[in-house]
């Protein structure tokens, strides 16, 4: 399981550090792609699968499912940490999630994202609290 929030940077040739409580978890090969609300996911291999099995699933003659299928399969790479626990994130991939320096990694569950620390700062906005419990609540979540 995924948690936490850790800061790092990207460098110039688009290596980024992966924490190193997160790459216990990942195991030797793992996916990258792109994730919802502008960031990157990076999925261990069996929940990659997971989720691989389910696009499968969906309808090619939906117009919507086809489109949910390229946003992440296109995208998906495969990744190995160098020896210093860095992946290589494609030029593509950067420029999607906005990456150029700062970034933020977040352990979400089964999956960790990766954000543009800008973009991180905009949708961690948590000012309404209220809404956000009476959207836990329409979802099953009560506390």
């Amino acid at each position: 399981m995924f948690m936490g929030e850790y800061s790092h940077t990207i460098d110039v040739k688009g290596r980024m550090i992966i924490p190193a409580k997160f790459r216990e978890e990942l195991g030797e090969e793992f996916v990258l792609t792109k994730g919802l609300d502008g960031c990157l996911s990076i999925y261990p291999n069996n929940e990659w699968k997971a989720f691989e099995e389910k696009l499968k699933a969906l309808p090619l003659n939906d117009k919507n499912a086809r489109a949910f299928l390229r946003f992440f399969v296109a995208s998906a790479t495969m990744c190995e940490l160098d020896k210093q626990g860095r992946i290589l994130v494609p030029g593509t991939l950067r420029e999607f999630a906005g990456l150029n320096k700062d970034v933020v990694l977040t352990g979400n569950l089964t999956r960790i994202e990766v954000w543009s620390k800008e973009k991180w700062l905009e949708n961690s906005n948590y000012e309404d609290m209220d809404a956000i419990a009476e959207g836990m609540q329409s979802m099953g979540i009560v506390i």
